[in-house]
């Protein structure tokens, strides 16, 4: 936590956090020029913000392009302030939700856990395991181009689009999301102008990687979608990862609401 803190305690820092809060995913070069900042002052912050983990990086060609990452915010809020008043914590708490409702065509979350790649890689694959701390389960030889049935409450979503898109154990996996149909809307409460909503969008598709990190393995979760589908899971993938990474590190889910 004294990495966090540390990093957020720069108002130059605070200020490159504004700019990808604004708009995520910029490189090196616009974030020097929306802030009218030295590149080598640039550069030497966002370093300190990697190292807190509250930047996330990912390569796209040449580019490398710099995104929030709620992860260490979550930790703060859920982990280490819950055993204080929740009142005094309430700047905190507006930055963590400012984190996750970044509007944005790619949501990016980077977290930590005390596992291995094997373990992790089965935990996101295996239905004894994301039943746990998912409430979902894919049914799936995970090749690629295999289909992929998801089964989540009392729905099942089956559909040729549903696809598995990159499988390297244990190091990278990728696939596309299930359809909205009317039997999982009802299952999870979801009311039918949202669900047109979500159906309207190019079906949407999560990358997880995988990457070991001395005792621990530096998981990024990427889900690129439309903005209806964001707004939703912007809230449900911090939920998801918190369960896996508990269910990992403890052998129990986190305890439900």
């Amino acid at each position: 936590m004294d990495e966090v803190f540390k990093a957020l305690a720069d108002a130059s820092r605070r200020r490159l956090l504004d700019s990808l809060n604004t708009r995520n995913g910029q490189t090196l070069r616009e974030l020097c020029t929306g802030l009218d900042m030295a590149r080598q002052s640039v550069s030497k912050h966002l370093a300190v913000l990697e190292d807190a983990d509250l930047v996330t990086t990912m390569r796209r060609g040449r580019e490398k392009l710099h995104y929030l990452n709620a992860a260490p915010i979550n930790a703060i809020a859920d982990r280490w302030m819950s055993r204080y008043d929740r009142e005094r914590a309430n700047a905190l708490a507006d930055l963590k939700t400012a984190l996750e409702q970044d509007p944005m065509s790619e949501f990016v979350y980077t977290t930590y856990i005390r596992t291995t790649p094997e373990r992790l890689w089965q935990a996101l694959t295996a239905p004894a395991f994301t039943r746990r701390y998912w409430g979902v389960a894919f049914e799936t030889d995970w090749a690629p181009g295999s289909t992929i049935t998801w089964h989540e409450e009392s729905a099942t979503m089956a559909d040729p689009e549903q696809v598995v898109l990159e499988a390297d154990p244990p190091r990278r996996l990728s696939y596309t999301w299930h359809t909205f149909t009317p039997e999982w809307a009802k299952a999870v409460g979801v009311d039918e102008e949202t669900r047109l909503k979500l159906l309207a969008e190019p079906r949407s598709k999560v990358t997880f990687d995988i990457e070991a990190s001395g005792e621990t393995v530096k998981l990024t979760v990427v889900h690129a979608a439309g903005d209806a589908l964001l707004d939703m899971s912007r809230h449900g993938w911090p939920q998801v990862l918190s369960g896996l990474k508990t269910l990992l590190e403890t052998g129990e889910p986190l305890p439900a609401e």
